[in-house]
C-alpha cells in the first residue's frame, strides 16, 4: 500500500503536480484543463501555476478529484502498453471531435497518456497513473529513445535517408531537429529513432524532404516494444520490462525546462548565510 504521509500534505503543492500524483493526468495535461477552465478548486476556477494545501477540493472535468491531503492512499501504481489504432486521439479536447484514447481503453484504473500519437497514426502508446514517470519519459533533455515505422508516397532514396537523420530545419516550429537514426527498410518505408519529440515531427520532415507520409506506426519506446501486441489491445508492462525501464530513467530529470532554468537562478543567486562578503 502506498500511504501518503501526514507531514507531506500540510505544504502547499502545485496543482498540476497532485493531478498527477493522484492518477487523475499528466502535468501538462492538467495545464492545458486547467487554462481551459476544467478543473476547479474549492468551487472555483483553477489558474495556471496554482497551488494547493490540505482540506481543498478539487474537480477536474466535472469528476471529483478529491480532496488535498485527505488522501487514504496513491493509486496503485499502473503501466500499460498499449497499441493505438488509427483514429483515436489522445487528448480529451473539445476540438478532438473523436473518441479519446481513455474512453476506448476504458480501464478500470484512472489512467493517462505519456505523450502522444496522433490521431492519423498508430502503434505504441504508454499509459500510466504516475506523474513522474510521464515526466522523466517526456522531458527531451532527457534523449530517450522512440522508434517508429513509416511509409511514405515515393521512393526512400539514399539522400533522403542521410538528409533526416542529419536534422532538417522545420520553418512551422522555427528550428532544427536533432540528428537521429534512419534506416531503408523497403521501397518507400523507413525507420526512424527520435530522441525529441516535436509536434507532428516526423510528418513535418518527411514534408520538408518533398514527401508525404502514408502510414506512420510507433513500435518502441525506450526498452518498451510492440512485438505482437493486437491492434486495440493493452497489456501490462512486465516486471523485467519495468525494471530496465527504470534503470534506463536514472539520472533522468522531471523537472520542465522552465523549472530546470528557475532552479538554477536559484543557486546561481543564493548566498551562504555564514558567508564573510566584503564590502
Amino acid at each position: 500500500m502506498n500511504e501518503v504521509k501526514k507531514e507531506d500534505c500540510l505544504v502547499e503543492e502545485r496543482l498540476n503536480k497532485w493531478l498527477g500524483r493522484m492518477g487523475v493526468c499528466s502535468r501538462r495535461e492538467a495545464d492545458r484543463l486547467i487554462e481551459e477552465g476544467k478543473v476547479l478548486v474549492d468551487g472555483k476556477r483553477a489558474a495556471a501555476g496554482q497551488k494547493v494545501s490540505e482540506g481543498q477540493t478539487v474537480v477536474c472535468c466535472g469528476r471529483a478529484a478529491g480532496r488535498v491531503g485527505q488522501e487514504k492512499e496513491l493509486p496503485r501504481p499502473v503501466l500499460l502498453a498499449v497499441n493505438k489504432p488509427k483514429g483515436i486521439v489522445c487528448t480529451t479536447s473539445d476540438k478532438d471531435r473523436a473518441e479519446n484514447i481513455v474512453d476506448f481503453l476504458g480501464y478500470p484504473q484512472r489512467v493517462y497518456p505519456i505523450g502522444r500519437l496522433d490521431k492519423d497514426s498508430q502503434g505504441l502508446l504508454l499509459m500510466t497513473n504516475q506523474g513522474d514517470l510521464v515526466n522523466k519519459i517526456m522531458r527531451s533533455g532527457n534523449a530517450h529513445e522512440k522508434e517508429y515505422i513509416v511509409t511514405v508516397d515515393r521512393p526512400v532514396t539514399d539522400g533522403f535517408v542521410k538528409k533526416m537523420a542529419a536534422g532538417l530545419w522545420l520553418p512551422d516550429l522555427e528550428r532544427k531537429t536533432l540528428p537521429c537514426k534512419v534506416k531503408k527498410l523497403e521501397e518507400r518505408t523507413f525507420s526512424i529513432i527520435l530522441t525529441q519529440g516535436l509536434n507532428r515531427q516526423i510528418r513535418r520532415m518527411c514534408a520538408a524532404c518533398g514527401c508525404q507520409v502514408k502510414s506512420l506506426k510507433r513500435v518502441r519506446i525506450m526498452n518498451i516494444c510492440l512485438n505482437g501486441l493486437e491492434e486495440g489491445a493493452c497489456r501490462e508492462v512486465r516486471k523485467e520490462e519495468y525494471q530496465e525501464l527504470l534503470r534506463q530513467l536514472e539520472g533522468s530529470n522531471s523537472l520542465s525546462a522552465k523549472d530546470l532554468d528557475m532552479r538554477k537562478n536559484v543557486k546561481t543567486h543564493f548566498i551562504p548565510a555564514n558567508l564573510d562578503i566584503k564590502k
